[in-house]
Order: C-alpha cells, then structure tokens, then sequence
C-alpha cells in the first residue's frame, strides 16, 4: 500500500520554497474519482494525479482493458505489465467495483459525495443506465464537476456511433491535409486524439474547479474526441468559411527544399525558409555545393521550373552528411532543420537532458522504467509522479475501509459477491 514512486525532475531551484522544503502539489486537496479506461480518460486523470490530485481509479473487477494493451514489459502480456498502462496510471490509488451492480453503483454515490471531481469516459448511453449519470450524481453532491469524453459528444446524430482513432482523425477533418497531394491521406502514428482528448478534458476540469471554487456550482463537462482533433485544424477551417480557401495536401516534388532528405547515417528534415537571393547563397555556403550557385536555382520560380535537376543535387550533398552534423551547421546560419532522431537517440538528445525529461518510474514486478516526464514545468509546484501504478484494486481497503468506513467482514462479502 502507498508504495512511492522515484520520479521527479529536480532542478536546484523548482519545487523549493525560499527555504528550501518541497511544495505541495499544485493540485494539492483536490479529489478526483476516476471512472475512465484506455487511453483518453486516463491520461486525464494522470495530468491530475501527477500535479497533486488525489485520484482514486474505479476499475472493472477484471482490470482496467488498457492492462491488456502492447507494448508489454520484456514481451511478456501479463496484466501487471502494459508499458501503456503504467505510463497512464501514476500517482493513482486503484479499487475494483462492478458497476453493473447496485451495491457498486452506492460505493461510487458514496464516494462522490466527497469528491471534487468525477471523469468517466464510457459511451453517452452507459452512465444513465448504471444510474451514475450527473443528473443522479449532482443530486448526491451538488457541488461535483463531472467530465464526460466520448467519440462525438453527449449529444448530437453522432453521438452513440463507435469509433477507433483513425475514424476520429477522418471526421475530425484532420487527415485531409495529411499525406501527399497525391495519395491517399494518412494519419499520425499511435493515439494522438486520445492524448488530445484527455488533455483537452484536463483544461476543461481546471476551469470548471476554479469557478466551483468562487461560486460553489459544479457543473458538467462534455468533450467530444472529435471535436478535439478539428479543434488543431483552425487555419484549415477558417479559410474555408472566409473565401472558399481549401487546403490540400502539398506536393512534393524532388526539388522542395522542405522535403525529408537521408543523409549518410539517417534522416532529416530541412526547413530553410529561403526567400531572397542572400538567403539562397547561405544556404549554397551550408550545404558546401558551388553547383547550385548558378541562376537556375537562386529564385523559387528558377528552382521550380528547374525541379529534378535540383533534386538531383539536394539528394547527392545530403547523403553525404552526417545528420547531427547538418542539423548543427543549419542552425549556425539560422536555418531551421531537423533530424529525425531513433528512440536510442531521444533517449540520448542533449536537449531532453540538460532538462531531465525521461524520469525512471518505478514497478513492484518491472522495476525501473524510463518514461516521459512533466509536460510542462512549474517553479512553485512541480510536477511529481507521487506513486507507482497501482496493481489491480490494490487500494480495495484503504478506500473502502480507511475512506468509506466498511468493516473487513464487509469487505470480504462485497469480494465474494463480485461487487470488487
């Protein structure tokens, strides 16, 4: 129980009063119940958790379904080892309850009457069948913020209809611009509209604690995963609505100066900017190529026109570089470049270093794995993984027994009535 988690990053000067002690969260006091599984509701209530909140994590008896999500510690697919699902779930006290049953459904009415915050992230349709929806919930505590994420919202044609995330990507708008003029549109790698999505409900859960706190109102929070990837897509949409603007996904031809380039020992990604013919001569100094300082590629119009030959040239000066070598040498002359770095070398990059980004957490049955840490930096109340993730309704007692005050014989009759 209460096992402590390693992870903090530490500089001399953040998270220490004049005094030197360690502050508390930012989030300190705050109590969130967390009715969420997967990814978006989860990494919600971990931004939280992570700042100070004390979450306590509701899961199905059989664990939470993201428990059985890749990647897995050394490969081995046990509930206890989903690299996923220890990122998501730090600094989290874990409890089983079935839902579905009544006693259940009165322990999470018992816990909200003392909770600031509840974040659940099941279809529109579940939390008014389970009798858990907020109309129920407020009446227990009128006071509570509730933030409910789904596909598309709480209301609307769209509302009951599953998705997955690339279905969300398309409907959001976003994959339209995405991929090659043309091919077919493509989308980010991973769950981007879920980590979206749960940062969006995030934000949304600060605002509405802070206007609890001046008025006492709680209120409920609606976030729609759709509506969180056509949030990103701004310029798109705004020039559509102001002239009939549509953008499409660019060409990319041998020529573009902004096309990924391999070098010698990997990739990267130029981003010159170059519009003037003084900028087209440093770029010639930067690349060390004399061909190209002849008038047939010094304006954009010359080097389009004269794409392929370009290309041609481009391609040779870069594969015989060395990708930190270009990147380094580009930034000299104030050029924007990138490179495209494996995970060894993310790991390793000097800026994610001097910053101490990945932080080591620790896992009773994994021990020390590296992870992202802070998403952002706080000089008064730094951000902390307080705990290690919960093993599955480690904390069945000292919530049910320590907080809500049931007695062991209790405990034991709720486990064998599969109510936890």
């Amino acid at each position: 129980m209460g096992r402590e988690a390693t992870a903090r990053r530490r500089r001399p000067e953040i998270g220490l009063t004049m005094e030197g002690k360690l502050t508390a969260g930012a989030l300190e006091g705050v109590k969130v119940l967390d009715l969420t599984h997967h990814i978006a509701g989860p990494y919600c209530t971990k931004l939280l958790a992570d700042f100070g909140a004390e979450v306590t994590k509701v899961e199905r008896p059989e664990g939470d379904p993201a428990r059985r999500m890749p990647p897995f510690y050394h490969d081995e697919p046990e509930t206890e080892k989903s690299l996923l699902f220890l990122y998501l779930n730090t600094s989290k006290r874990s409890i089983t309850l079935n839902l579905k049953s009544r006693l259940g459904q009165e322990i999470v009415k018992e816990l909200v009457r003392d909770s600031d915050v509840v974040v659940e992230n099941f279809s529109p349709r579940v939390m008014p069948s389970l009798g858990l929806d907020y109309a129920a919930l407020r009446e227990v505590n009128p006071g509570l913020v509730m933030a409910s994420i789904s596909n598309f919202g709480q209301t609307g044609p769209y509302r009951d209809y599953k998705a997955t995330e690339i279905v969300e990507y398309a409907l959001g708008g976003l994959m339209y611009i995405f991929g090659a003029y043309d091919r077919e549109p493509l989308k980010h790698a991973f769950s981007q509209a879920q980590f979206k999505a749960g940062t969006n409900t995030a934000s949304a859960v600060l605002m509405a604690l802070y206007h609890q706190r001046l008025t006492g109102q709680g209120q409920h929070v609606d976030v729609s995963i759709q509506e969180s990837i056509a949030s990103a897509l701004r310029d798109v949409t705004n020039n559509y609505t102001y002239f009939g603007g549509v953008r499409r996904r660019q060409p990319n031809h041998s020529g573009d100066l902004t096309r990924l380039r391999a070098a010698s020992d990997g990739y990267i990604l130029p981003n010159p900017g170059v519009s003037s013919r003084v900028d087209w001569g440093a770029m010639v100094e930067l690349l060390d190529a004399p061909e190209l300082d002849d008038e047939k590629f010094s304006s954009a119009s010359a080097r389009l026109a004269n794409a392929e030959e370009l290309g041609d040239i481009l391609d040779r000066v870069f594969e015989s570089r060395r990708k930190q070598e270009m990147f380094y040498a580009a930034h000299q002359h104030r050029f924007i470049f990138g490179v495209i770095d494996s995970p060894a070398e993310v790991l390793a990059n000097p800026q994610f270093e001097a910053r101490e980004y990945f932080v080591d957490l620790e896992h009773p049955e994994m021990g020390s794995v590296k992870f992202p840490g802070a998403p952002f930096l706080m000089s008064g109340t730094p951000w902390e993984a307080r705990r290690a993730v919960p093993t599955l309704g480690q904390d069945n007692r000292e919530v049910l027994h320590d907080r809500l005050g049931y007695s062991e014989e209790d405990i034991v009759q709720l486990r064998a009535m599969e109510v936890i």
